[in-house]
């Protein structure tokens, strides 16, 4: 199944302890349905090295909302690129 959300696009939580929440996704697991956002389900994590550390948690992809997709170069923009950098 193709996710409509992918990573770098912005997304609100609907669902959860941290409702209400944006932020973007920092990565997407498609075949578990989950996807990490930043600054969200924030978890301690015991390192023996490092000690305690915060990092975020996976979500279920169900329980967010895309509020902003990452912009994307169309292939007429990347011609026209092409194209300019020829000239010069």
């Amino acid at each position: 199944m193709k996710l409509k959300i992918k990573t770098g696009d912005t997304v609100q939580v609907i669902a959860g302890s941290d409702k209400g929440k944006k932020g973007a996704v920092m990565e997407v697991k498609p075949t578990a349905m989950k996807i990490k956002i930043q600054g969200v389900k924030i978890q301690t994590h015991y390192d023996k090295k490092d000690g305690l550390l915060k990092k975020e948690g996976f979500i279920d992809y169900s329980n967010v909302k895309l509020v902003e997709a990452k912009a994307k170069a169309t292939k007429e923009k990347k011609a026209a690129k092409k194209t300019s950098a020829k000239s010069k």
